[in-house]
């Protein structure tokens, strides 16, 4: 799911605390977490993040925009410093077990943060950090109707005035930048020009008060001037020195995913279990593939499969077909419960996110009360390309991928989470999601609803149903290819992995197209913790295994289902803990 969260975000000033420790009794550990983690998500974190404020739909933040000086680096950091104190000393021993883990989830939250600030270092490395997350900004305030227009026109000329300096101060911090990072931004540029020349002024066009739209003219032109000077500057001067390392090093790798995803699984480990996977939906494909036609190999399959796709005008439209026998299914066949009998919107996926993201599901915050409408974001390929390439990128839209990506973005997927979010059982739980969970969730629906049946039930002929499981075992592919090039990639365990390398696995090995493998190795060079899909989806496998075997003939799959989604976004860890009430490792 896109959340469409900022690359990097940026304090304004540092909080006071008192010096010294404060001692907490262990019966005083329950209020103080409560009364801290409020505190920190309201006077620290969402006033620097207030784009993520936005989107979880808290609008004191809409007039607001990120901090991108070099000062606010500094002192966001060292808020992020004083608040890990804050919070460890209130003692775990004092708490139940839902709020000692939710001290653990907070605190993995802001060590993430101080890895991303002092280690990462986006803020110095990553140009399109300041270009996207600028269109991203409006975007949050232009998407879903949560306010009168003009309410939220005053917020974007607020926020558009905020983006001339961001982007003279992306001249001062970018240092050395890896030349693929600079590239995505070159990329992305003249989409995020065109969203500020015609997207932002019709989004707005039904605004009535005439002062603010004549303020909105002079801001918004004022923006696409800036950008288009962002774009020369990066072309005629960053482009030239951009030689930095995107890697994250094996150290950092390993100690964010620790944090984020309460992963300690040594890196050599992950990445054997990882290649394991791939094999085995590899030999699952080829013996998919002989059932359709023995005479064909896998190879000579995928490539038929490739050509049956809708056109590309035709592609939303295909996505949106599907909705209605999913939910009905999922109902009839009880693998879920549906909290409500609502449906996303489909949507061209908005243009500072096409050159990293084929599709992604945008629900509203677990705040937002102006609006329920989620949206289903998808990438078509750009008309400006010859024809083979845009059938080449159509191939991952084919027969089967478009039931895994409607199952993993919608039913029940991404939007069945999001509509449990309200049952989700504390305010810490609703603002961080665990990537394994969410993304490892969706991804283990792609096979677990074939598994129940439902290709067989909405395929036409026996033939079809093959064709729709082997368009999930290539999503599968896929994800187990993002598993090891994420690792190899930034962290050279297994063997160091080039760019073109990683190319050729999404192709080879991942069983993708050309300008798909494109696509998703430029996310990863960023996107470094990628492998969560299939990470998240396999600890999932084992939980839902393991508590089938401790609970026998009572075991019940929409009750697991249902469980689950009860423990919030934690990660898989937590959702152990709770459920089987022990320790027992989540791989």
């Amino acid at each position: 799911m896109k959340r469409l969260v900022l690359a990097a975000t940026f304090a304004a000033l540092a909080l006071p605390f008192a010096a010294g420790a404060q001692r907490i009794s262990a019966d005083g550990a329950q209020q103080a977490l409560q009364a801290r983690s409020n505190e920190f998500f309201d006077t620290f974190y969402f006033p620097h993040v207030p784009t993520t404020g936005t989107q979880m739909g808290l609008h004191q933040y809409d007039a607001k925009l990120e901090d991108f000086s070099a000062a606010g680096v500094k002192a966001e950091i060292a808020g992020f410093h004083a608040w890990e104190k804050k919070i460890a000393e209130i003692p775990a021993d004092g708490l139940d077990a839902e709020p000692r883990a939710d001290r653990e989830i907070l605190l993995g939250l802001i060590r993430s943060n101080i890895v991303r600030l002092e280690e990462i270092r986006d803020w110095e490395k990553n140009p399109d950090t300041y270009s996207s997350g600028a269109t991203g900004s409006i975007f949050t305030l232009m998407e879903r109707p949560y306010a009168p227009v003009n309410d939220r026109l005053r917020a974007a000329i607020a926020r558009e005035k905020l983006v001339l300096p961001a982007l003279d101060d992306a001249r001062k911090n970018l240092k050395n930048p890896p030349h693929i990072y600079t590239e995505i931004a070159l990329e992305q540029i003249d989409g995020n020009i065109s969203f500020f020349e015609h997207d932002v002024p019709e989004a707005f066009k039904d605004a009535s008060d005439k002062t603010l739209l004549d303020e909105f003219a002079k801001s918004n032109a004022a923006v696409v001037a800036a950008l288009k000077s962002y774009g020369a500057w990066m072309k005629s001067d960053l482009l030239a020195r951009s030689n930095g390392d995107y890697k994250w090093g094996a150290a950092t790798y390993a100690k964010v995913l620790a944090n984020q995803e309460m992963v300690d699984t040594p890196l050599d480990k992950l990445l054997a279990i990882g290649l394991a996977d791939l094999h085995k939906n590899q030999a699952e494909f080829a013996r998919v593939a002989k059932e359709i036609d023995p005479s064909k190999t896998p190879e000579q399959e995928l490539a038929e499969l490739a050509t049956i796709h809708p056109a590309p005008s035709d592609l939303i439209a295909s996505f949106g077909k599907t909705f209605g026998s999913l939910q009905a299914y999922i109902r009839m066949h009880h693998i879920i419960t549906l909290p409500a009998n609502r449906q996303p919107t489909l949507e061209e996926t908005p243009p500072f996110m096409r050159a990293t993201t084929q599709a992604s599901m945008d629900p509203p915050g677990p705040f937002e009360t102006g609006t329920t409408k989620a949206y289903f974001n998808v990438t078509l390929p750009d008309p400006k390309w010859p024809k083979a390439k845009q059938d080449e990128y159509m191939a991952a839209f084919n027969e089967g991928t478009i039931v895994s990506t409607s199952v993993h973005e919608a039913f029940p997927g991404h939007y069945v989470q999001f509509l449990w979010q309200d049952q989700f059982p504390s305010r810490i739980r609703k603002i961080i999601w665990a990537n394994t969970n969410v993304e490892g969730w969706a991804h283990y629906c792609e096979q677990m609803m074939l598994d129940e049946g439902y290709g067989d039930t909405v395929a036409k002929t026996p033939r079809d149903a093959k064709l729709i499981r082997l368009g999930q075992l290539q999503d599968a592919l896929l994800r187990d290819a993002r598993f090891v090039v994420a690792i190899r990639l930034h962290t050279g365990v297994g063997g160091a992995m080039s760019i073109e390398q990683a190319q050729e696995f999404f192709v080879k090995e991942g069983y993708q197209a050309r300008p798909i493998a494109e696509v998703e190795t430029k996310r990863g060079t960023s996107d470094a913790l990628y492998l969560y899909y299939t990470l998240g989806k396999l600890e999932i496998m084992k939980l839902r295994e393991d508590l089938r075997k401790k609970q026998g003939d009572a075991f019940s799959l929409q009750q697991f289902h249902d469980q689950l989604m009860l423990q919030g976004p934690v990660p898989i860890k937590v959702a152990r803990k709770s459920m089987l009430h022990d320790d027992s490792p989540v791989l």
